[in-house]
């Protein structure tokens, strides 16, 4: 179904305010350039979004959807594969190379900057990142065990420390230090995560 011109240009707005919410945060942002760069007059912005804390909220909301969606498309099927090995370290380095992006590194350093202000906004950014990704991995490592294929009594801590192994160093330094990691750095955190992960966990 084509896209009426009234959701184009709401997607258009979305699109325009994460780049500047991403580019000054929430407080340096201005409804003014969001307009700009939508290509929009201000009074559209406002006739979509009452305010720039609707739009903020919005904004987030929306790239929270995507990561679900993500979050679950990279495990689905784990529990059927003939390739464990394989499979977990493709959903490693999926898992290194997505939350490490630049722009999904600044938005969380703008979720996390705005935590306070927006505690339920950032509660939200955490179950349905974070949470919900943990969750739908350990569904799979529970079956899984099931199968005699992994050891893994708590499913849940198990697959938290699959994620924190592959992400602890990379994503730390990130939060901090703009200068990306080089590519194999970052799959080779991923497969070592595998590694030590099935000493760990394989029967």
């Amino acid at each position: 179904m084509e896209e009426g011109r009234s959701a184009r240009k709401r997607r258009a707005i979305l699109d325009a305010a994460r780049t500047v919410f991403l580019r000054h945060g929430y407080v340096g942002a201005s409804m003014d350039e969001v307009a700009a760069l939508a290509e929009v007059s201000k009074q559209t912005v406002y006739k979509h979004f009452a305010d720039k804390q609707r739009l903020f909220t919005e904004t987030i909301t929306a790239d929270i959807r995507a990561a679900e969606q993500r979050s679950d498309a990279v495990v689905e099927g784990l529990a059927e594969t003939a390739d464990l090995v394989g499979d977990l370290r493709e959903i490693a380095r999926k898992l290194v190379t997505v939350v490490t992006q630049p722009h999904l590194v600044r938005l969380r350093q703008v979720v996390i900057g705005e935590a306070d202000r927006f505690p339920d906004l950032a509660r939200t950014w955490y179950a349905s990142g974070p949470q919900r990704g943990h969750q739908r991995l350990a569904e799979q490592f529970a079956r899984l065990a099931e199968q005699g294929r992994l050891n893994a009594p708590d499913p849940l801590l198990a697959a938290q420390h699959f994620a924190w192994l592959a992400l602890s160093v990379p994503l730390n330094r990130a939060m901090f230090d703009p200068e990306p990691y080089p590519e194999d750095e970052l799959l080779r955190f991923a497969d070592e995560a595998v590694r030590v992960f099935l000493a760990a966990y394989r029967p």
